[in-house]
């Protein structure tokens, strides 16, 4: 999986574009989405709008209100303890969860599905990736298609997940998608899905760019974001309508994504520079925030919009950037490759998972101080907080999930 890419050079345009490029580790994210075999297991301040209504959700009442087990504690004080490790038909690029109870892995090509657990660890569904796209009113893809879910979203509400599909499999689609790709090189498009928590079923399909990795959702509820990394550019899909309503330029290898509290603007780790893209969530026009640090991976932001985190891949570093002003502000190395990372409810945590250290590390956001390293087993991918119990989950790419408590 360290591979680098062999990009031949046609015109300037493509010189341009590999320049950039060289700013990943590999060229891709050295160990992560290699989409190259089905079979092989990888070893200015707006006013915030009310959260709209979500279609997705088929229920006829309000569900319960989420019973939480937060204490008062800060998150910083607590010490991590590991609890279970889950394993199974898995090989979770990701692990993300809804807030109200259920939390879903995402299994990538290597078994086409998203598994969803209860709060303990306990399977409560696999979901296929298998879909009829004609049927959700996708036209050129007749029959059953397979996806590749690689990273997932939920509603505010948590009654609705939104998950990418790293490459999809089916008639007119072209071959694999692929970490080794440039904007324009015909790489096939690929979907977006939703997913109804109630039935854990998936109920409609969303047109988005090549290879989207990353998801988020804005807090009012309006739109979903995807990142597609071979279409160097950013989806805003419409929630309610579930239609791509602008694909925005942001640069070479979009990633992370993070959104602030009152959906104002939207950050993105753009892995093949070493800039953060700022979307303007009311104009959906984009500005810069530069030099952060090389191969900007995965963005997490506080509590009250002011501090951004970072993972950056080439670095091998966590950052932190002042939104006020740009600046970088803290820096400290957490292990060796840093991918994902979450953060506490409260802002004052951070878990960093470290793919080539086989860890995951706490950090205090503060001060970046790192407060604690466990293992993990090899190559931790993903990572969540799961708030209802204070529980940190890590997706292990090669097969399993591990479940933190942290109190």
């Amino acid at each position: 999986m360290d591979r680098r890419i062999s990009i031949v050079l046609i015109g300037a345009a493509t010189v341009a574009f590999a320049l950039v490029a060289a700013l990943v580790v590999g060229g891709r994210e050295n160990g992560a989405d290699d989409g190259s075999s089905q079979n092989a297991l990888p070893t200015t301040t707006s006013q915030q709008r009310p959260p709209q209504t979500d279609p997705g959700d088929t229920s006829s009442s309000t569900p319960p209100a989420t019973t939480t087990s937060q204490s008062k504690t800060p998150s910083e004080a607590g010490r991590l303890t590991t609890l279970r490790t889950i394993n199974g038909a898995i090989s979770p690029k990701s692990v993300v969860a809804s807030g109200r109870g259920l939390v879903s892995a995402q299994n990538m090509m290597y078994q086409h599905s998203v598994t969803v657990y209860d709060t303990d660890g306990n399977l409560v569904k696999t979901i296929p990736d298998s879909v009829d796209l004609t049927g959700f009113g996708a036209p050129g893809h007749p029959g059953i298609s397979k996806g590749s879910p690689v990273e997932a979203a939920y509603s505010p509400d948590g009654r609705t997940a939104y998950v990418s599909n790293y490459s999809m499999y089916g008639s007119g689609f072209g071959p694999e998608g692929s970490d080794n790709c440039n904007a324009g090189d015909g790489t096939s498009e690929s979907f977006l899905y939703r997913i109804d928590m109630k039935t854990l079923s998936i109920n409609a399909v969303a047109a988005v760019g090549a290879v989207p990795k990353y998801v988020a959702v804005t807090p009012d509820n309006r739109y979903v974001l995807v990142s597609n990394w071979c279409s160097a550019a950013v989806s805003v899909v419409d929630r309610s309508s579930m239609k791509e309503v602008k694909r925005i330029p942001v640069g070479a290898y979009p990633r992370g994504i993070a959104v602030n509290p009152n959906s104002s603007k939207a950050y993105i780790a753009v892995m093949g520079t070493r800039d953060v893209a700022v979307i303007d969530l009311g104009t959906l026009g984009v500005s810069y925030i530069r030099n952060v640090g090389g191969g900007p991976r995965h963005v997490v932001i506080d509590p009250t919009g002011r501090y951004l985190y970072l993972t950056l891949n080439k670095d091998g570093q966590v950052v932190k950037v002042d939104t006020t002003t740009g600046a970088v502000v803290g820096r400290v190395n957490t292990g060796s490759q840093p991918r994902s990372m979450a953060i506490s409810p409260d802002g004052t945590a951070l878990y960093v998972v470290n793919y080539d250290s086989n860890t995951v590390a706490k950090v205090r956001a503060s001060d970046l101080a790192i407060l604690q390293t466990i293992p993990t087993g090899e190559h931790p991918i993903g990572i969540t907080y799961e708030p209802t119990t204070n529980r940190v989950w890590v997706a292990v790419y090669t097969g399993s999930i591990v479940v933190l408590q942290d109190s």
